[in-house]
């Protein structure tokens, strides 16, 4: 009863409404007062922080912080493939035929999560990574490997939240909420990167200007709030990293793998 209960309340909150008035006050200069407060909370490291406390106007202004040069380094060996954020891994794997097994105890569809792209086919058979963003992390995207944007989709979707309790006790968290969905073509082949937005989370915004080719650890885009990416590669294109395992953490250019070339 109680989890029914909780997730229709999670159902009525996840209309792109809520969000937007969250993210319109985390945007106002009212919740600049919030700042140190947040950032104690979470235990947020503020001494890497591109700015002082004090030197952000809003609340999601500190959110979506840079950080000071030399922060991340970006994992610099031959063909490496590197996490495109701070995050825990939600979950990681083969995908089989298709599917991406045990998120949470439920199986995902590539169809559904890319929207039935034509593009799926390339898939079936790669690997996946699920990088959860707490309101702890760093919140700016970062290219995982160099190469060329060859194609973005934006998939319209709910705003349900992609913590433990959503993505265990939702359905399909991550194929129904709102989507972005990078291709990036390298030279062993191609990898996808889907910024999943999530409860209280106003968008998902690319950098500006986007450029057509990016280098490894180059900015992206960026979460206003926490939220989720999935992580995709083609078959047999990347030979990921036998000791990272759901539950393990990792920071934005920390390698994931090493990446095929053709």
């Amino acid at each position: 009863m109680t989890r029914r209960l909780l997730r229709a309340m999670t159902e009525l909150s996840s209309r792109k409404f809520v969000s937007r008035l969250t993210g319109s006050f985390a945007k106002s200069a009212f919740s600049r007062r919030l700042i140190p407060r947040f950032a104690a909370t979470y235990r947020i490291a503020v001494e890497e922080a591109e700015k002082r406390l004090e030197e952000y106007g809003t609340l999601n202004e500190f959110f979506t912080r840079r950080l000071k040069p030399g922060s991340r380094p970006i994992d610099e060996a031959v063909d490496t493939l590197v996490s495109p954020v701070d995050a825990r891994i939600t979950a990681c794997g083969p995908i089989r035929d298709g599917l991406l097994l045990q998120i949470k105890g439920q199986d995902y569809t590539l169809d559904e999560l890319l929207n039935g792209s034509p593009r799926t086919r390339q898939y079936r058979h790669g690997y996946y990574w699920v990088l959860y963003l707490s309101p702890t992390d760093y919140h700016r995207i970062h290219s995982p490997c160099a190469g060329e944007i060859v194609e973005t989709e934006h998939v319209p979707g709910k705003v349900y939240p992609v913590n433990e309790f959503g993505l265990t006790f939702m359905r399909r968290v991550l194929s129904r909420n709102e989507r972005l969905v990078t291709y990036i073509r390298h030279e062993g082949g191609e990898l996808a990167v889907v910024k999943v937005g999530a409860l209280n989370v106003s968008s998902i915004r690319y950098v500006e200007p986007l450029p057509a080719r990016l280098g490894r650890g180059d900015e992206l885009a960026y979460f206003e709030f926490g939220s989720t990416v999935v992580l995709l590669t083609e078959d047999g294109t990347v030979e990921p990293r036998t000791d990272l395992k759901a539950g393990d953490t990792v920071r934005m250019g920390h390698r994931l793998g090493t990446l095929a070339r053709k």
